[in-house]
C-alpha cells in the first residue's frame, strides 16, 4: 500500500513596487508631462507646414486633391531648386570648412600657448558678438567689392564665417582645455611637433567640439537670408532662402503660401536630419565645455 504525501501548496502573490519607486515616478511625471507638452508646442509648426505643403490650397500649385504640386512649384522657380540648393550646399560648406579650421587653430592657440596679449586678444575676438550683425555688412559688401568677391558665394561664405568664429574659437578653447595636458605632452616627448600632436592627439580627444561647431556653422549658413540679400543680386546665385522669399510674393502681391511651406520643408528636412544623426556629440560638447567653464 502506497501512501501520499500531500504537501501545502504555496500561491505566489504579486510582488508590490516599493514605496521609493512610486515616489519616484510620481516625482518625474510633472518633468515628463512638462517636456512633452514643449515638445508637441515646438513640433506642432513643423507637422502644419508639412501637411499644408501637401495639402489641397486655392492659389497654389496644388488645388485639386493632396499632392506634391507646391513642390513642383518650388522645383520649377527660375533657375530651378536644384541650383539654390547647390549654392546653400557652397556656402554652408565652405563656411564650415573655414570656421573649423579657423576656430580650431585659434583655439588651440589659446588654449596651450602662453604669449604676451593673450586674453586681451581673446576678449577683442568675443567682442566682435557685441557688434550688430546688420551694421557690418554694407561696409563689409564695401570691402568685398574692392577685393572682387561681390555677388559671390565664397564672399557670402567669408561674411558668414567671420560672424562664427567669436563663438566657435570659444567652444574650441574650452574644448582643449578640458583635455588634460598631460596628453600632448607625452605626444611630444615621443618626438610629435605641435601641429602633429594636435592632428594626433587632440582632435580626436575634442570631436564633440568640433561637432558641435561644424552643426552651428551650417545651421547658421544654410538658414541665413540677410547677407545673401544684401551681398547677392544674381538670380542663379541666390541661395534656397533668398530664393524661397522671391517665390513666396507672386503676381500683383499674391502669396503663394504652398510654395512657401513647400520651400520651408525642404530648407528644415538637412537640418533635422544632421541634428538627430550628431545630438549625442552635439550634447556631449556643450557639457563638456560647462563642466569646464
Amino acid at each position: 500500500m502506497t501512501t501520499t504525501t500531500l504537501r501545502p501548496t504555496t500561491r505566489t502573490v504579486p510582488r508590490k513596487a516599493p514605496p521609493t519607486r512610486i515616489a519616484g515616478l510620481a516625482a518625474r511625471t510633472p518633468f515628463w508631462v512638462f517636456s512633452g507638452a514643449i515638445a508637441v508646442i515646438f513640433l506642432y509648426p513643423l507637422i502644419w507646414t508639412a501637411i499644408s505643403s501637401v495639402s489641397p490650397l486655392p492659389g497654389t500649385g496644388q488645388v485639386n486633391g493632396w499632392g506634391l504640386g507646391n513642390y513642383a512649384t518650388l522645383a520649377h522657380y527660375q533657375a530651378g531648386i536644384g541650383r539654390y540648393l547647390a549654392n546653400s550646399v557652397i556656402v554652408s560648406g565652405l563656411c564650415v570648412i573655414l570656421t573649423l579650421l579657423i576656430s580650431t587653430l585659434g583655439g588651440y592657440a589659446f588654449a596651450r600657448f602662453r604669449f604676451p596679449g593673450r586674453n586681451l586678444l581673446f576678449l577683442l575676438v568675443l567682442s566682435i558678438l557685441m557688434v550688430p550683425y546688420a551694421s557690418l555688412l554694407i561696409p563689409l559688401y564695401v570691402l568685398l567689392n574692392k577685393i572682387g568677391l561681390s555677388n559671390s558665394l565664397v564672399g557670402v561664405a567669408l561674411v558668414l564665417t567671420m560672424f562664427q568664429l567669436p563663438f566657435s574659437t570659444f567652444m574650441m578653447r574650452i574644448s582643449f582645455e578640458s583635455v588634460p595636458r598631460e596628453l600632448d605632452e607625452a605626444a611630444m616627448v615621443d618626438g610629435c611637433s605641435s601641429f602633429s600632436a594636435l592632428w594626433r592627439v587632440l582632435l580626436p580627444a575634442v570631436r564633440p567640439g568640433l561637432i558641435t561647431v561644424g552643426l552651428f556653422a551650417f545651421l547658421a549658413a544654410w538658414n541665413d537670408f540677410f547677407a545673401p540679400l544684401i551681398l547677392i543680386n544674381d538670380t542663379n546665385k541666390m541661395t534656397l532662402p533668398l530664393a524661397v522669399s522671391n517665390l513666396r510674393v507672386q503676381v500683383q502681391g499674391v502669396v503663394d503660401y504652398g510654395a512657401t511651406e513647400a520651400g520651408v520643408v525642404v530648407l528644415a528636412v538637412p537640418c533635422i536630419v544632421l541634428f538627430l544623426l550628431l545630438q549625442r556629440h552635439y550634447v556631449r560638447g556643450f557639457m563638456s565645455g560647462a563642466l569646464k567653464g
